[in-house]
């Protein structure tokens, strides 16, 4: 039988009688101080296969031209990057996909020399030794001429000191001349930060071409709600791990209470060009490890990506890219690379083509520039 999830996120089929137990923690300390902070219980049906989504008002829908895109750049260069996967497979099966525009895409050397700053998640900067991100997708797209860098920001602390350390590692960056070519990338927490940055520090506006959300905890998740920042903080026991709590106000920062609170009160800046890359995968392209907070999630509803519901991922008044069938790390951390075991046992759908990705947004956002009018 095939399931759907109408528009509100109700799934129209019986619950079961029962409910799965809830998984043991893993011996290992570093294992079992993560699955305190993402193992829930929930009675849950069975989740749909294709999703019915509300694009919120004010959001441009571009999803037609970015699928053009992303296909064109996974059937043109996907084929010799990791993880590589058909157009199809990539992107989420939605109800109401819009056509293409049918121009041509360019997949040679960029015009504009754009260059990816990524503002990561939240906990990155105590596990990114051990994970040793092996530097692929810099390496892919500085062949076509962009760039890649990340800004480092305190792993355990709130969105307004991050926000200051994003502005500072703005304006420290060279000046060059021509166009902006600085794109602000935020993953999950990275977005937020991100937000905070360009409304408080308009003096960066004149360095950013962009801002891209990709699988952004822009309205927050749930999940904090029933955390506390000594959870996070566990994470300075990771192995190799060089964090420290920093303000200790990182999680309560993703609650959606105080996000939305936010949103409501800092109108974001009419002159920077805002993007939405949202996760949104099938239940059969989420992690074990992460399986659990997908389905305490789906009591909310069904289509999240284990950390964070879609609609929640929208930057307001932005412009929608797509919709990615990967769950929240599979799109930004590359466990089952660096440490096979663990993306055999635990994150065992954690590939993803993530290299192809980037470029694709990256030559989404340069042709985007190029054919509207200057803000």
């Amino acid at each position: 039988m095939r399931f759907r999830i109408d528009a509100s996120g109700s799934v129209r089929v019986a619950r079961p009688a029962g409910c799965a137990a809830p998984q043991r923690q893993r011996t290992a300390r570093a294992w079992s101080a993560l699955a305190a902070s993402l193992l829930f219980s929930a009675c849950a049906t069975n989740p749909p296969v294709e999703y019915a989504v509300d694009i919120p008002p004010g959001v441009t829908d571009a999803r037609g031209r970015f699928g053009e895109i992303y296909c064109a750049v996974l059937e043109g260069h996907g084929h010799d990057l990791p993880d590589y996967r058909s157009c199809e497979a990539a992107q989420s099966r939605v109800s109401s996909q819009p056509a293409g525009m049918g121009r041509p895409v360019d997949l040679g050397p960029s015009h504009r020399q754009l260059l990816a700053a990524i503002v990561p998640g939240i906990g990155y900067g105590c596990f990114a030794a051990w994970l040793e991100p092996p530097g692929t997708a810099a390496a892919h797209v500085s062949k076509f001429g962009f760039g890649m860098v990340g800004i480092e920001v305190d792993a355990l602390s709130g969105t307004a000191t991050n926000a200051r350390q994003i502005r500072d590692a703005i304006l420290a960056m060279p000046v060059v001349e021509g166009l902006p070519r600085i794109v602000l990338v935020g993953y999950s927490k990275g977005t937020p930060d991100i937000l905070e940055a360009v409304v408080r520090y308009p003096e960066i506006h004149d360095r950013l071409a962009a801002v891209v959300s990709v699988a952004g905890a822009v309205s927050g998740s749930a999940l904090a709600d029933d955390a506390e920042q000594w959870q996070a903080d566990l994470l300075r026991h990771w192995p190799k791990a060089d964090c420290d709590p920093g303000d200790g106000g990182g999680v309560a920062s993703l609650r959606p209470e105080v996000r939305k609170a936010w949103l409501a009160q800092n109108p974001l800046p009419s002159n920077v060009r805002f993007y939405s890359v949202v996760t949104l995968p099938d239940p059969e392209r989420i992690s074990r490890i992460v399986r659990s907070s997908y389905k305490k999630l789906g009591q909310i509803d069904w289509r999240n990506d284990s950390q964070v519901i879609y609609f929640d991922q929208i930057v307001p008044g932005s412009t929608l890219l797509g919709f990615l069938n990967a769950d929240h790390w599979a799109v930004a951390v590359p466990l089952d690379r660096s440490h096979t075991i663990i993306g055999a046992s635990l994150a065992d759908k954690n590939d993803y083509p993530r290299e192809a990705m980037l470029e694709a947004v990256l030559r989404f956002v340069e042709e985007d520039l190029a054919h509207s009018p200057p803000r």
